[in-house]
């Protein structure tokens, strides 16, 4: 049969209970068939077939359910049973970010049936796949399923966005809520975004059957300048800030920009901490915030917003800071949900204008502003900012508004604690996604990692191994109905069903370990609180310990010890910390030299006396 068949006639079309009243008609009427296929519209052959073919006892008995007219379904490889097992697994795959390809599902639907022992076709074991009939027609009697194109997304954003991490950041608002009173429009949310001279072209009428088309661009890779925006929850938005790829900022590179914005330079173009402390200048200066009327700002993780001397600003002027969970700006902060997406697409469509406008001419940086004040006024409008505030449950707060299908990405991570960490809250900074019960048919204490004892812990992860290693099977007791093929019969009738997970499990990350804690991972809080901002400057401070230990030790003494090296007192080098003379070194003993004092010092001893080391560093600095 072709693939897309279409029925062009009516033959073979008479409904079951119109067969047998003729059929009665016929038998216990003793009317003629040729008379009663007439009055019923039933061709004569038809009828008299089913008049030889049904019994009194059938006509007294059955019904027109168990009667079969015209054209039976041609065989199928899976019974219904294991079709829907099978498209409950691609749904579950794909909703965990670990989709199968047209390909893959052609391979699986092969395993499928031959580790279930369903006859195949000879087509199927030469090409160890399923054909592509056999696939188009799953989709068609599967109309929940469909190819879709996948969008990118890292682990680090799968394994984020868990219910731990959304929870936390709802507590800090509500928190922060309460404390302050903030009403909509003193909610602000700020965050970056990158525009470069290169455009993505849009798409163009062109001719048909051509193998490449191009599209005008400035040059063949951009140079990035960062915007940063600001919006509220009742739709305002403050005028952009810039931060551009530049050692000094001038006044003229915002020419024919938003009025309003401001801007900064960076060589990399990237927010840095000065520039996050001038873009919150540019803030107060437009919002009017102080201690008086304080206002809260939403921004992320970002290395450049955890600047002390940025938050000692914040708390001086009246803002207070909350933080996002890590990679999950996606979808919690309003500006990517639903502002920087139109504004790509505008920014796109004002430099394809612009290279129209100036034939032969490479953009530059310094037109990047008017591009943006183009494309601000289509993109940052009040009901995207609005939809973007509502979609990530912040205003009006709802703290529900992710459900657990939303946080089915962290599935593949999320896993019981180690036997060692069992008796430690389960939190995002020993590494838990607190996954609540993803999907029905599984047990709760098996993927939830709320803490408990060790020997609740130890079985269930006893337990998980396990169902790894057995095959996952469906059970459909007696007093339910069976399928009618492809079931393992067992005793006291009890029909097993083999689930394509048996075949090819989905994606589980291994045990944890046990003493791994990344002291880098942060976490959403309140930035501004003084617990909060004491334990940033702790680390900012160590960081500056291991930045100096990177300096000491970036050069290397390599002379070799020789009895000329020591002919006078002057001329003698001597360790920075055991005052130890180089005459007196052991062979290949490796000193190295300070970047700032230029003096010198034992490997082993900077090791050793790190602390001191540093000190000494420091006096001689200052």
């Amino acid at each position: 049969m072709v693939r897309t068949y279409q029925r062009k006639t009516e033959r073979a079309s008479t409904p079951p209970d119109a067969i047998l009243r003729a059929v009665k008609c016929v038998k216990f009427e003793h009317k003629s068939i040729r008379g009663v296929a007439k009055d019923f519209g039933i061709p004569f052959r038809t009828l008299a077939r089913y008049c030889q073919k049904i019994t009194d006892e059938q006509l007294l008995s059955e019904g027109s359910s168990s009667l079969t007219v015209g054209y039976t379904q041609h065989r199928q490889v899976f019974s219904k049973e294991q079709e829907k097992e099978l498209s409950t697994y691609l749904k579950r795959a794909a909703d965990i970010y670990y989709g199968l390809s047209v390909k893959d599902v052609r391979k699986l639907a092969y395993q499928y049936a031959v580790y279930s022992n369903n006859s195949i076709p000879n087509s199927w074991t030469e090409n160890e796949m399923a054909g592509a009939d056999w696939f188009s027609g799953f989709l068609k009697r599967n109309k929940d399923l469909s190819i879709r194109s996948p969008e990118a997304t890292s682990l680090s954003r799968a394994t984020s966005f868990n219910r731990t991490n959304v929870d936390m950041f709802f507590d800090n608002l509500q928190s922060v809520r309460d404390r302050y009173e903030f009403t909509p429009g003193n909610i602000w949310n700020m965050d970056e975004t990158g525009v470069t001279t290169v455009q993505k072209p849009v798409k163009v009428v062109a001719r048909k059957g051509s193998k490449q088309i191009g599209k005008m661009t400035s040059a063949e890779r951009g140079t990035l300048v960062t915007v940063a925006i600001a919006v509220s929850a009742i739709g305002n938005a403050v005028p952009p800030f810039f931060v551009f790829p530049r050692v000094h900022f001038r006044d003229h590179f915002l020419t024919n920009g938003p009025p309003g914005s401001s801007g900064a330079a960076n060589p990399s173009g990237w927010m840095k901490e000065s520039n996050f402390l001038e873009f919150l200048k540019h803030f107060v200066k437009h919002t009017k915030c102080s201690k008086e009327h304080p206002v809260l700002l939403l921004l992320d993780n970002h290395d450049s917003h955890l600047s002390i001397d940025g938050l000692d600003y914040c708390k001086a002027n009246g803002i207070v800071a909350l933080s996002f969970p890590p990679h999950c700006s996606h979808r919690m902060q309003p500006l990517d949900i639903s502002v920087y997406g139109p504004l790509k697409k505008y920014v796109n469509r004002s430099c394809d204008s612009w290279m129209t406008d100036h034939p032969g001419s490479t953009m530059t940086i310094y037109d990047i502003p008017g591009i943006v004040s183009t494309a601000m006024p289509l993109a940052v409008t009040p009901a995207n900012i609005l939809a973007g505030f509502r979609s990530a449950g912040i205003s009006p707060f709802n703290r529900d508004i992710f459900q657990d299908e939303d946080f089915m990405g962290a599935y593949v991570t999320d896993r019981p604690l180690p036997n060692d960490l069992s008796e430690m809250q389960a939190s995002p900074e020993n590494g838990s996604t607190g996954m609540l019960n993803l999907y029905p048919s599984e047990a709760t204490d098996k993927t939830t990692n709320q803490a408990g004892s060790p020997s609740t812990l130890r079985d269930a992860q006893l337990e998980e191994e396990n169902e790894l290693r057995a095959p996952n099977i469906a059970i459909y007791h007696a007093n339910e109905p069976t399928p009618s093929t492809s079931g393992i019969s067992t005793e006291k009738n009890i029909n097993l069903v083999l689930t394509p997970e048996a075949v090819r499990p989905l994606p589980k990350a291994g045990p944890r370990k046990g003493n791994s804690v990344n002291k880098r991972k942060r976490t959403t809080a309140i930035l501004t609180d003084t617990p909060v901002k004491r334990a940033l400057e702790e680390n900012k401070s160590k960081a500056k310990v291991k930045t100096g230990r990177i300096m000491l030790a970036g050069k290397k003494k390599t002379k070799q010890r020789t009895p000329e090296s020591s002919d006078s007192e002057e001329e003698e080098t001597y360790c920075l910390v055991c005052v130890e003379p180089f005459s007196n070194s052991k062979s290949r003993e490796i000193w190295v030299q300070c970047l700032v004092c230029k003096r010198w010092a034992h490997e082993s001893c900077t090791d050793k006396n790190l602390f001191l080391l540093v000190i000494t560093v420091i006096q001689m600095m200052n």
